[in-house]
C-alpha cells in the first residue's frame, strides 16, 4: 500500500505536493519522495521517513518546477532501504520519473526478460523499478516515429499485456507531460481532481479523493480500470482506454482499513461503507449470541468507530470511547516487523479503567490479520478490569495472502489461516469472536455502489483476479520471505546530509 499523487500546474508544485503527501501519509510511513521537472530537467528527492522528516526546506528549494509526482511508501515487495524509495528514474527514453502503488505478481519474471530480451539492468528488488522499465522500453518501440500521444497510448496497452497484479501509476515524461494509469483490474484506486484558476486549468491525479479535496480541487472522476490519462505541460488532458479487456475489482480493503474515512473510492464513500458493514455486522451478533448482557461496546479508534457506532445503534446498547489513541505512534498494521508492531500497540492505545471495570465489553475492530494487536488489545481491557470482553470483526477472517500490494504475504503470519472462529478466539483471549460474513461485506459496499459487482477480496476468500496466483507461487513467495535479507548498500551522503545525485539533469 502506497499513496501517490501528480499534478500539472501553473505554478510551482513542489510545497503542493508535499502538502499532498501529508494527506495520504496513512497510506505508507516507510518512504517518502517527490520529483518535479521545470521542462528540461527533473528534480528528485526521497528517503526514508515520513513526509515531515525527508523534506526540509533546502530540500524544497531544490524541487523547482510546475509539474511533478510523489509517493508515500511502506515496503511490499523488496527491502525498505532508502534505496527503494520512489519516486524512480530512468534516462531513456526521453527521461521518465514515475511512481506506483500496488504490486506486480510476476516482477520476478519481468526482471529477467528486461536483461535477456530488453538488455535493461534492474539495480533494486523493486517490482516498481521493473515496472518502469517496461514502461520505458515499450515507449521507446512505439515511438520510433516520434513521441506523440498515441504512441504514448499505445506504449501503455503494450505495459498492460506484460504485466501482471496491482498497479496505479503517475509518472511524467520529460518535456511532454504526465502519464497516470491504472491496471486492468482497478484493484488500487486512483482518481482525477480539477482547478479552474485564473491562469487555466490545473489537474491533480492521486490514490484518494481526499488529497484532492484537501488541495482545493474538484473531484472529477475514477480512473477507469486499463484506462490511462495524459496530461500535457500545457494542461490539456487526453484519455484513452489501452486495455483490451477491462473489469472493475477494487481491493475492499481498502474500505475496511487502509483508506481515509472521508475519501470517496470509485463511487463508494468510505465512511458510508464502514457504516453499514457495522449494520451487517449487528445483524450476525443478533443471530449468533446472547448479546442483552454487554455493557458497552467500543470501537478500537479510528477506522472501527462507524462500524462500532451501528452496532450499538441496531442492537440498543450503549456506546462508550474506551481506549484512548496517542496519536504520535505510526499505524501497527504499516509497521515492518512482528516486534515492532507488537510494541508500538501500547504505545498506541490505552484503555481507560473507569469505562471497563465490571463491566462486558463488546469491543469492535475493522479486522484481525495477524493476531499480535487484538491479542494486546484484549488483555488491555482485561487489565482495566473487564468482567467479559467479546470481540467483533467488522471484516471477515483474514485467511489467504495478500498479493497486490498489502503487507500480509504469508499464510504463516495469518491468526485465522487453517484455524477456527473459536481457536482464533483463544489465541487473542476473548471470550467470544464475531467475524462479518465475506458477502455481507461485499453487500455492505453494493448497497451504495450497486455499479460494483465483484471486488479484490482474496486475503478474504482466496480469489486471485489476476489469474496467475497459484500454490507455488505462493509457497515461493513464503520461501523468500523468510529467507535473510543481504545487506543492503545505502547510497553515500554529502557533507549536507544529503543523498548524491539527488539532482537528476537530462
Amino acid at each position: 500500500m502506497c499513496g501517490i499523487v501528480g499534478v500539472v500546474s501553473k505554478s510551482p508544485v513542489n510545497q503542493f505536493i508535499y502538502d499532498s503527501l501529508l494527506l495520504l501519509q496513512h497510506r505508507g510511513q516507510d518512504a517518502a519522495g517527490i520529483a518535479t521537472t521545470d521542462g528540461q530537467s527533473f528534480y528528485m528527492h526521497k528517503g526514508n521517513g515520513m513526509v515531515r522528516d525527508v523534506f526540509r526546506t533546502r530540500n524544497m528549494r531544490d524541487l523547482p518546477g510546475t509539474v511533478g509526482i510523489g509517493q508515500v511508501r511502506y515496503p511490499t515487495a523488496g527491502s525498505s532501504s532508502a534505496a527503494q524509495a520512489q519516486p524512480f528514474y530512468v534516462n531513456a527514453p526521453y527521461g521518465i520519473v514515475l511512481a506506483h502503488n500496488g504490486n506486480l505478481t510476476n516482477w520476478e519474471q519481468l526482471k529477467d526478460e528486461m536483461f535477456r530480451v530488453d538488455r535493461r539492468h534492474i539495480n533494486t528488488t523493486s517490482d516498481s523499478e521493473v515496472l518502469l522499465n517496461v514502461l520505458a522500453h515499450e515507449l521507446q518501440e512505439s515511438s520510433r516515429d516520434g513521441l506523440s500521444v498515441d504512441s504514448l497510448f499505445q506504449a501503455v496497452g503494450k505495459v498492460h499485456n506484460r504485466l501482471r497484479g496491482s498497479y496505479a501509476i503517475v509518472s511524467i515524461i520529460s518535456g511532454f507531460g504526465l502519464l497516470a494509469f491504472r491496471d486492468p483490474h482497478g484493484i488500487r484506486p486512483l482518481c482525477i481532481g480539477r482547478f479552474d484558476g485564473p491562469n487555466g486549468t490545473e489537474w491533480m491525479i492521486a490514490s484518494e479523493s481526499v488529497a484532492l479535496e484537501g488541495m482545493g480541487f474538484a473531484f472529477e472522476r475514477d480512473v477507469k480500470p486499463g484506462e490511462a490519462i495524459f496530461i500535457s505541460n500545457d494542461g490539456e488532458l487526453t484519455s484513452q482506454q489501452c486495455a483490451p479487456a477491462s473489469s472493475m475489482h477494487p481491493c475492499i480493503f481498502e474500505l475496511v482499513y487502509l483508506a481515509r474515512p472521508d475519501s470517496v473510492l470509485d463511487g463508494v464513500p468510505v465512511y458510508d461503507a464502514r457504516l453499514r458493514m457495522g449494520d451487517y455486522l449487528a445483524e450476525k451478533i443478533r443471530r449468533e449470541i446472547d448479546y442483552k448482557d454487554i455493557d458497552v461496546v467500543m470501537p478500537i479508534p479510528d477506522s472501527s468507530r462507524p462500524a462500532a457506532m451501528q452496532v450499538a445503534k441496531r442492537l440498543g446498547l450503549n456506546y462508550r470511547e474506551g481506549f484512548f489513541k496517542n496519536r504520535y505512534v505510526g499505524r501497527t498494521f504499516i509497521m515492518p516487523g512482528q516486534a515492532m508492531r507488537k510494541k508500538s500497540v501500547r504505545q498506541k492505545l490505552n484503555a481507560m479503567r473507569v469505562e471497563f471495570k465490571d463491566k462486558n465489553v463488546l469491543i469492535v475492530d475493522d479486522s484481525i490479520v495477524r493476531g499480535t494487536t487484538s491479542q494486546e488489545i484484549v488483555q488491555m481491557a482485561r487489565d482495566a478490569g473487564a468482567r467479559k470482553v467479546i470481540f467483533a470483526s467488522a471484516a471477515p477472517p483474514v485467511k489467504f495472502p495478500n498479493v497486490y500490494g498489502i503487507d500480509m504475504p504469508t499464510r504463516s503470519e495469518l491468526v485465522a489461516h487453517d484455524r477456527s472462529d473459536e481457536e482464533v478466539a483463544r489465541i487473542i483471549g476473548a471470550d467470544e469472536l464475531i467475524y462479518q460474513d465475506v458477502e455481507d461485506m461485499k453487500a455492505a459496499v453494493r448497497d451504495i455502489n450497486p455499479a460494483l459487482s465483484d471486488f479484490d477480496a482474496s486475503c478474504f476468500d482466496g480469489n486471485y483476479i489476476t489469474g496467475d496466483v497459484t500454490p507455488e507461487y505462493l509457497n515461493r513467495l513464503e520461501q523468500q520471505r523468510k529467507a535473510p535479507k543481504a545487506p543492503v548498500v545505502e547510497a553515500s551522503e554529502g557533507d549536507d546530509g544529503e543523498p548524491r545525485g539527488a539532482q537528476l539533469g537530462l
